[in-house]
Parts: structure tokens; C-alpha cells; sequence
């Protein structure tokens, strides 16, 4: 076994002693590319959400220098009719970009992957024939070896997000790509399947993409992979019942991305360290993408500063993803900075409705924390009005919260509502710092009924409950007399907190002058 050709399955043995949910599906869909024009796959997924898992499995279900079918028997791929067609069956050509870069340099990672990958090529085959160019000699194996390739490649970009600003070196590594899989001919004989998986989706050249003949999945399309993003929902119910977790908690704090036909998506590396160590927490801000927020949020795009608040506060944005160069550098407008944003994990995207928002609490909670770096005027505004309409509502000063909402809902909103939903958008833009103390519900059920929105304080915050009702064409104080008539408070009296009720109200009714917010708070106490 070789570090680059033929790795063998040690990688994926690791895996399956460790907590472990099944994604061996994702080799039957593999299995029907082999040998067929649609030979060429490329997977991009965000940090920390199984790519380096996936390629390991792969590893060990198509090298044919080990013996995996211990590995495999128990899992679903084993129910597939072409399980052991494949198994064990391929000389495999392992790249990780990340490794290799860091054992030669972006300069040199090319040269470095093909003097290695030839050496060892070489030692498995000794009469091995090398000629002038790389494929060639590939092509010279796969006739000796009497077997095609299959190629995997992990992190497939991290050439080009290491030589940002170097388009030579880019273009360097692209070319190196092309050589192997632009030519048909030359492809065909040598790889009988190809899988690349990154953080980008392929690099655009132009007006095309520089490796056209891959067949792409992204966050933004996933398809048939969709299943093999993350976890989905039923695998994180199981995982909860086997390791005695919260599943509402875990819903919560890594939930939020989905999919067509696949509604609930979750961050997989976050709900492994959430059961390991029995703590729901942000993981995220242990990756280098976590870094990288502030920069990208703080770029001066007309709209971008005010739509970000607006996702903290859980407000959905359109997005146009068409444009985007898949860089991390090529920005033209505030739609290409969102675009990356899916690309990286940061904001789900709904392929419905051509909108992003923040999927859960963890995302959010980075997202806040970033914000406050961000050194924008505008930006820097919203998050002090945000802060002091929190503290307002706390000591129920229910004036400034009204005078607060009513200017969120003219600067920000349409000049009209027409239902009570766009009072709830409003009230969200309004609260978006509530990530700091608070985790937020929208229609909780509690009582008889279902609270429009609920703010409940972490556990290491002070702060009360507060339950927000909302109406539209009525007055707050029959907001306020909603939430004691259906006994909202009653879901929450035990949380260890004071509960505060606040009514907020637009009167579509009222004469155009009079057409103001109206606020009235309680503390849940006093409403006995």
C-alpha cells in the first residue's frame, strides 16, 4: 500500500470504530458512473461535513490492495446488486491537495503529485513504461495493470484558495486537471470513475468551467447526493436515542439546511462533538472558515451590511447564484458574497424560493459574534439599536420599543403590511442581536396555542423570558390578553427565568395619520 496509489482501507477502519452513521450509499451512486460517460464526479460540501470521511470509504471499497468486505458487509451498500462487482476490484489513485501542499508548497504541488504518484506507480508495476507526459504514463499503467483507475481527489481546491492572487499558479494547477480529464480519449482509458471533493464548486475559466466533463453537486444543487451532505434527520433521531442526546436541542443548534425532497440537513461534525462531549455549543468556530466571516461580511456592498442583520434576525433574503466565479476572491455584488456564504455552510439555500437564511443557532451565533468586528457605520448602528431595544424591552420601556419598531418597519420594510407575517419579519429585523442572550422560537407551542415568538436566555444570561404576540389590525393589549387566555406562559414557568409577555401591534384600521406600532409589556407575575 502506497500513500498516493492504492491507500488502503486503515483510513475508513478509523472511522467505523468512532461513532458512525452509515453513508455507504453513497458508493452504489459511484458505482453507476464506472465506465460511463458520466464517469466524472465533483462533490463540494463546506468544511467539516464528511468530505475527507467520504473519500476514505471510497479508498477502501474500490482498492484492490486490501480486503474491506468486513468493512462493508453490515452497511447498506451491501443490499446493492452491484456491491461485489466493484469491491476491491480498482488500483486507486488517492490525492489530498491539502496534505500534498503541505509536504511541497502551491508552487510545487504538481510536479510533487506526479513524481509521486509515478514512483509508486512504478514500484507496483515494475515494467511500467514512462513516457513524456503524466496521462500518458497513467494511461501505459492502466493497459499493464489490466484495470482502469478509479481517482479520488479530497479538497480538490485547495490549490487555488491557496494561491489567492496568484492566477498563474491557478491556472498551473487547472491545466493539470485538464490534462487528465479534458481529454476524452485519453480520459476514458485511464480512470474508470473519478471523484473530486472540495469546499468550491469548479473553478470557472471564463465564460466555461475548466473541467467541464465533471457532472457537479454543490449546496446549492446536491441532487441525488443530496442524502450524503450531512446527516439527515431520521440518522440524528437514531443517534439521539443511542447516545441518550436531546433531539430538540440537537434540531436547534444544527439543524437548517435542506434540500429538494430532503426537508432537515444537519451539520454532522457538530452533532458527533455535541454527543462526544455531551454539550450543544458551537463547533463552528473551530474551523479556519470561521476566520474568514468577518472579511466577507464586511465587504462594501451596497445592501450587504443591512441584509446581514437581517439573516441574524431570521429573516430570509433572495439571492441570485448564477454569477458566482467560485472563488473566494472574484466578488462583483452583494449576491456573490451570499453565494460563497452557501458554499462555505454559512447560510442555507432554498432551491423553492431562491433564498438563503442562517440554518440554526450555532451559524447564528457566529454570525453575531462576527458581526460586532465588522468596523461599518451602518453596520456598527443597527447593532447598538438592536441592543438598546433588547434593554428597553427588558425594563419595559414599552415606548422606546414601539418608536424602535416603527423605525426598523420605515427604513427597512415596505411602507404597508398586509398580515401579520410581515409584523413578524419587522419584529426579527428589530431583535437580530438577541444571539447573544438568547435563542429564539417561532411558534412555540405552549397553552392552548402557539406563541408567535419566544426569546429564551442561555443559561449563562440573566436575562427573562420574553414572549412577543403579535397582531395586526388589533390593538396590543389583545395581544397581551391572547397570551394570558391561552396560557403561554405556562410552556416556559419552569425554564429557572422571570417571563416577560410583550404585545406589539400595527392597527391597518387606524386613519393614516394614527397607523403607528403600539407596545405594552408585562412581567408574567403581575398578569396573575
Amino acid at each position: 500500500m502506497g500513500n498516493y496509489l492504492n491507500p488502503g482501507n486503515t483510513g475508513f477502519i478509523g472511522i467505523r470504530n468512532d461513532i458512525y452513521v452509515d453513508k455507504s450509499g453513497l458508493i452504489g451512486l459511484i458505482n453507476q458512473t464506472i465506465d460511463t460517460p458520466r464517469r466524472l464526479t465533483c462533490i463540494s460540501r463546506p468544511r467539516r461535513f464528511g468530505k475527507s470521511f467520504a473519500a476514505k470509504m471510497l479508498c477502501a471499497y474500490y482498492g484492490k490492495t486490501c480486503d474491506s468486505a468486513g468493512l462493508f458487509d453490515d452497511l447498506k451498500i451491501a443490499e446493492n446488486e452491484r456491491y461485489r462487482e466493484h469491491l476491491n476490484r480498482y488500483d486507486v489513485i488517492y490525492l489530498d491537495m491539502t496534505e500534498a501542499i503541505g509536504e511541497s508548497s502551491a508552487e510545487e504541488v504538481v510536479p510533487y503529485i506526479q513524481r509521486n504518484v509515478i514512483r509508486e506507480l512504478t514500484e507496483q508495476y515494475p515494467g511500467l513504461k514512462c513516457a513524456e507526459g503524466f496521462a500518458a504514463t497513467l494511461a501505459n499503467g492502466a493497459e499493464l495493470a489490466g484495470n482502469k483507475f478509479i481517482m479520488i481527489i479530497d479538497e480538490w481546491d485547495a490549490p487555488i484558495r491557496e494561491a489567492q492572487g496568484r492566477p498563474g499558479l491557478q491556472r498551473k494547477y487547472l491545466e493539470f486537471l485538464r490534462s487528465l480529464f479534458k481529454n476524452s480519449g485519453m480520459t476514458d482509458k485511464i480512470f474508470a470513475a473519478a471523484y473530486m471533493t472540495g469546499i468550491l464548486p469548479v473553478k470557472k475559466d471564463g465564460s466555461q468551467s475548466a473541467i467541464s466533463d465533471f457532472l457537479e453537486y454543490t449546496m446549492v444543487k446536491p441532487r441525488q447526493f443530496a442524502p450524503y451532505v450531512g446527516f439527515t434527520e431520521e440518522e440524528v433521531k437514531e443517534l439521539c436515542k443511542t447516545y441518550g442526546s436531546d433531539f430538540s436541542m440537537m434540531k436547534k443548534w444544527y439543524d437548517g439546511y435542506s434540500f429538494r425532497n430532503l426537508d432537515s440537513v444537519y451539520n454532522p461534525n457538530s452533532v458527533m462533538k455535541a454527543i462526544f462531549h455531551d454539550d450543544f455549543d458551537s463547533y463552528w468556530v473551530q474551523t479556519s472558515a470561521a476566520e474568514s466571516l468577518m472579511g466577507y461580511i464586511g465587504l462594501d456592498f451596497d445592501g450587504l451590511g443591512r441584509t446581514v442583520t437581517e439573516l441574524i434576525g431570521g429573516v430570509a433574503t433572495e439571492v441570485d447564484t448564477k454569477g458566482f466565479a467560485n472563488d473566494l476572491t472574484t466578488f462583483r455584488d452583494r449576491d456573490d458574497v451570499l453565494t460563497l456564504l452557501i458554499h462555505l455552510g454559512y447560510l442555507a439555500y432554498d432551491e423553492a424560493t431562491c433564498s438563503v437564511h442562517i440554518p440554526n443557532q450555532e451559524i447564528r451565533q457566529e454570525f453575531a459574534r462576527a458581526i460586532r468586528q465588522v468596523k461599518r457605520d451602518d453596520t456598527i448602528r443597527r447593532v447598538r439599536e438592536s441592543e438598546q431595544l433588547i434593554t428597553d424591552t427588558v425594563q419595559g420601556n414599552a415606548e422606546a420599543v414601539a418608536r424602535q419598531i416603527e423605525k426598523i418597519h420605515e427604513e427597512e420594510s415596505p411602507l404597508y403590511y398586509n398580515n401579520e407575517q410581515a409584523l413578524r419579519s419587522v419584529i426579527k429585523r428589530a431583535y437580530f442581536s438577541y444571539g447573544d442572550e438568547y435563542m429564539m422560537f417561532e411558534e412555540l407551542p405552549a397553552g392552548s396555542g402557539c406563541a408567535d415568538v419566544v426569546y429564551l436566555p442561555k443559561k449563562s444570561s440573566p436575562l427573562p423570558v420574553l414572549i412577543v404576540e403579535l397582531k395586526w389590525k388589533q390593538s396590543a393589549d389583545s395581544a397581551l390578553e391572547q397570551i394570558r387566555a391561552r396560557r403561554y406562559p405556562e410552556a416556559v414557568k419552569d425554564y429557572g427565568s422571570d417571563i416577560l409577555l410583550a404585545g406589539i401591534s400595527y392597527d391597518r384600521n387606524a386613519p393614516a395619520g394614527e397607523r403607528k406600532h403600539q407596545c405594552r409589556i408585562e412581567r408574567y407575575e403581575e398578569a396573575q
